[in-house]
């Protein structure tokens, strides 16, 4: 057994989750630990003061390793923000020789050439956003979503022979100033850096588990303090990654506008509408000025799960994570209003919070986790395909995993 920490650096709070974990890929949580960030420690969902963010991490830090009885080093991160590209590419590859086998050594130029695809997508898109044409990025996260060979679908390609390869990729790339930011935290922290994970990405790795034939389809929506970050799974792959600006301190600053008041007196108030507290009179004016941000922040939904158009139709079951999902006119305008109505749900979508205890593969023992702890049971998760390489020969997203690394 050993241990491997998930830290989830977040805008309003870092959350350090400690585990071990064992040769079939179980995660046992030893160790939580929780603290609050800075109002400007953040900006976006991206580290903007990397010494304030270090010294809320080494909170966090002490707390669960306190509580674990062991000293944290190999460390999952997870990023975040709108400069995060994933997407899911769709190569057709022509094989010369149909009547040869395909060979990993085959099989890593095909990824190759799909991952230079994807990275040139997203160097131009950043650009373009940015309006800098030479930022440095780089691939975060890849994944299988589906492989076909002359029109079957195939699980394990190696040995396979046929003409045409049609492979369904799901890749992550991210600004190099973010990835270093995240880079000098751990080194300031002494903790050895095993990799960084698009947060979504590992919200969904956290629902699919250890089984690698998993057939589980959802949205996931992160609902964080700076961004929420929405993640399409369908039929244990993932389609992509979407993110926008609009979080949980949004409603708060809503909240605080409209009512004239600081920013913590917004906060409580926020937390007091779901809690009681409130009179009549003040409670009716802090669920206008919500209804308000709910209106724009559905409109980022949308947006977002528009751009999803290769599926001919969007998994009903939405799975919502993080701080912000917390408010529960959020949930209510998800299940009862007409948002996703211009979107191709087949129905009307089931909404629910995400149940850490019903995550596979995990073992928490004493502690009790909230959805908000979604993100860094992922990135405990995605620690583990890391340091696993390829458990399984006879699973394709396991045989290849080696060369799915960057």
């Amino acid at each position: 057994m050993s241990t491997i920490l998930g830290l989830d650096i977040g805008t309003e709070f870092v959350k350090a989750v400690l585990a071990s974990h064992g040769k079939k890929g179980n995660l046992e949580i030893l160790g939580v630990g929780k603290a609050k960030q800075d109002e400007g420690n953040m900006h976006a969902g991206a580290i903007a003061d990397i010494p304030a963010v270090v010294s809320v991490c080494e909170e966090a830090l002490s707390i669960a390793e306190e509580e674990a009885k062991e000293r944290a080093s190999t460390t999952v991160v997870g990023i975040a923000g709108e400069l995060v590209k994933g997407n899911t590419t769709t190569v057709n590859y022509n094989r010369q020789n149909p009547n040869k086998p395909i060979t990993e050594a085959e099989m890593n130029e095909i990824i190759k050439k799909v991952q230079e695809k994807s990275g040139d997508v997203a160097r131009q898109t950043i650009a373009l956003e940015t309006g800098n044409d030479n930022v440095e990025i780089r691939l975060i996260n890849s994944a299988i979503v589906s492989l076909t060979i002359d029109g079957y679908k195939i699980m394990n390609p190696i040995g396979f022979k046929g003409s045409e390869v049609v492979i369904q990729f799901y890749t992550a790339f991210a600004p190099m100033i973010h990835v270093a930011a995240i880079e000098k935290v751990c080194a300031e922290l002494n903790l050895d850096l095993l990799t960084v994970a698009v947060e979504p990405f590992a919200v969904c790795r956290a629902c699919l588990g250890d089984d690698p034939d998993s057939n589980f389809s959802g949205v996931v929506m992160d609902i964080g303090g700076g961004t929420t970050d929405i993640a399409v799974v369908d039929d244990g792959g993932v389609e992509g990654t979407k993110m926008f600006s609009i979080g949980g301190n949004s409603f708060t600053h809503q909240i605080a506008e409209s009512l004239g008041v600081d920013h913590d007196t917004a906060e409580q108030y926020k937390l007091d509408y779901d809690t009681g507290g409130l009179d009549d009179r003040v409670k009716a004016k802090i669920e206008t000025a919500l209804s308000h941000t709910i209106s724009v922040w559905l409109t980022g939904v949308e947006v977002a799960l528009e751009e999803f158009d290769n599926l001919g139709s969007l998994p009903r079951n939405v799975m919502l994570c993080g701080g912000g999902a917390s408010l529960s006119l959020i949930q209510e305008t998800l299940a009862i209003s007409d948002w996703y109505t211009n979107l191709p749900f087949p129905r009307r979508p089931v909404i629910h919070l995400i149940e850490t205890a019903e995550l596979p593969n995990f073992t928490f023992g004493t502690h009790e986790l909230d959805h908000s702890f979604a993100t860094a049971l992922g990135l405990l998760r995605v620690g583990v395909d890391t340091l696993a390489g390829a458990p399984e020969e006879n699973k394709i997203k396991a045989k290849i995993a080696k060369l799915l690394s960057n």
